[in-house]
């Protein structure tokens, strides 16, 4: 298999080389945001750290943690650490659960992060022939434009059609010969359901490769999305906080995302006591930002579980690999003092036949009991099945969960189409528990 690469100086350096290099990176950036962030310079004042206590890489645990609290308790702009008149690009997050958090860029930062998904795209298959279909939401999301501009620096068609309107998606496939599809996993589902309702068959179509991102995602749902769309389907992991989609991406060995180790450094913790774990322990992600100047991320916690493989990677590159993500330590579920994460359910559902892959999860509480209900779609076939076939269907799918998760849980079969479609993210999980 062909492995391409896109910034090989970088993405293949030896570790050595390259550890010097983050330290040299990281205490550029320690004086940067300690003189020009006023959270900073309080936080490393409390401690009583300057960044020339920072003298090795094993000294960034020294530091304090960023969290979105400080970004929420800094809004708008009291984390940046240029002026903003050399602020070029300005995004943010959603602010579902508060006021959302504001990303700054400058014209440097802007070539950087295009440089950054660049590398993901070109590991993923892209080259200058392709023609990519970004299927993302444009607006303050970082998404859409983190591959938008990466595309045309790799020298790829770009087709910046956003999200929704996916009969007019599908006709674009068909019409423009689009070859690389960029959108959340759950869409790419939605897009197979709905070529199938068409009667298009996606062999037909141009389309080799598929970038997915922004939720979790198990391999089983990657099995599922190759074979109904005929394509090769990678993750990639980024957050608006940190730069937005290019922190790390899989290359066509599919064993793992490389985390660009060149502009950020990882650690991962105990999300409860916020120890430093060993490499391959899965914990809590912590990104620091190196090579930053608008927006610089101190150890900033992400939030998001996962797991750091140190080990080579058959692809040349010589940067660690992130797991696929879990879920995340603040949304994941506790059910009887069991942590369940969504992805376990979901590989659970998509390893047995008759299961659609679309599910909810509903979270409940009976006096101090927690239930957990799976919504699952099935096939007509199974949804229209006698009682005994379905009664059967069910305690198999009751006892892999729990065989699996260590919590019980009822499962209710419901017929196809009726949970609701996402655009965007999908929307797996209700808690109706008052805590």
């Amino acid at each position: 298999m062909q492995q391409l690469i896109w910034e090989a100086e970088y993405e293949c350096m030896p570790r050595e080389d390259l550890a010097q290099l983050q330290l040299e990176r990281l205490q550029a950036t320690l004086n940067r945001a300690y003189k020009n962030v006023t959270c900073y310079r309080n936080k490393f004042n409390e401690l009583g750290i300057v960044p020339e206590d920072v003298q090795s890489l094993d000294d960034l645990r020294k530091l304090p943690f960023t969290t979105k609290e400080d970004l929420r308790l800094n809004y708008p702009y009291g984390m940046f650490a240029v002026p903003l008149r050399e602020v070029v690009r300005i995004h943010s997050s959603s602010g579902t659960t508060g006021k959302p958090t504001v990303v700054g860029y400058t014209r440097h930062d802007i070539k950087t992060w295009s440089n950054l998904v660049a590398r993901f795209m070109t590991a993923a298959g892209v080259t200058h022939d392709d023609v990519v279909q970004i299927a993302f939401g444009y607006g303050l999301f970082t998404g859409a434009f983190g591959l938008h501009y990466a595309a045309e620096t790799i020298g790829a068609s770009v087709i910046p059609m956003s999200s929704g309107n996916t009969e007019k998606q599908i006709m674009i496939m068909q019409d423009y010969r689009s070859t690389a599809l960029v959108c959340t996993p759950s869409y790419a589902i939605t897009l197979a359901d709905r070529m199938e309702k068409m009667g298009i068959d996606p062999k037909t179509l141009s389309l080799k490769i598929g970038l997915f991102g922004g939720e979790p995602w198990s391999d089983a749902m990657r099995r599922e999305i190759e074979e109904r769309l005929h394509i090769s389907a990678t993750d990639n992991y980024g957050l608006s906080e940190v730069i937005g989609p290019g922190v790390a991406g899989e290359c066509q060995e599919k064993c793992g995302m490389h985390i660009f180790e060149d502009a950020f450094i990882p650690e991962i913790i105990d999300p409860e006591t916020c120890q430093i774990l060993p490499p391959g322990s899965v914990g809590e992600l912590v990104l620091t930002t190196i090579n930053k100047e608008a927006f610089p991320m101190i150890r900033y916690r992400t939030r998001d579980i996962t797991s750091l493989d140190y080990t080579p990677c058959s692809c040349g590159r010589t940067m660690v690999r992130m797991k696929k993500t879990m879920g995340r330590s603040d949304d994941m579920l506790i059910i009887k003092g069991v942590n369940v994460f969504p992805s376990q359910i979901e590989e659970v559902l998509f390893a047995i036949e008759g299961c659609e892959p679309h599910y909810q999860l509903v979270v409940d509480r009976q006096g101090a009991l927690d239930i957990l209900e799976v919504r699952i779609e099935v096939t007509e076939n199974i949804f229209f099945d006698e009682m005994k076939k379905q009664k059967t269907f069910l305690e198999t799918i009751e006892k892999r969960i729990e065989s699996t998760l260590g919590v019980s849980a009822t499962v209710k079969l419901v017929e196809p189409n009726s949970i609701p479609r996402h655009e965007g993210k999908a929307d797996r999980v209700i808690d109706k528990r008052t805590l």
